[in-house]
């Protein structure tokens, strides 16, 4: 998650609270995706950009996970995201941000 992007979830985590902040990513792969849901959680681990030992607990999904995909009409669904998902490695995605989740996920 670049610097700017960080500043932005830092700013409206202060705005309107970590329990009304949901963060949808879109990562092509389950280490990034991973990585980017870390920073969200637990704090930018690279110590690099405002969330650098900041742990928001904020919670996060990847848009091919069935918990956002359940929540999202499912025509604009299969326009916007169904062919990405048929090429995305998406049970590696659900694992890895399942396990973030599971273990700093706060709210």
């Amino acid at each position: 998650m670049d610097l700017e992007n960080q500043r932005r979830v830092l700013d409206l985590t202060e705005e309107h609270g970590g329990e009304n902040i949901i963060v949808v990513l879109g990562a092509a792969e389950g280490e990034a995706a991973g990585l980017a849901a870390e920073t969200v959680t637990a704090g930018d681990p690279t110590f690099a950009g405002p969330l650098a030992g900041v742990q928001l607990g904020l919670k996060v999904y990847h848009c091919c996970e069935p918990e956002f995909k359940d929540e999202v009409d499912a025509d604009i669904y299969d326009e916007q995201i169904g062919m990405m998902e048929m090429v995305l490695d998406v049970d590696d995605i659900v694992e890895e941000m399942s396990a973030i989740r599971d273990e700093f996920m706060k709210y």
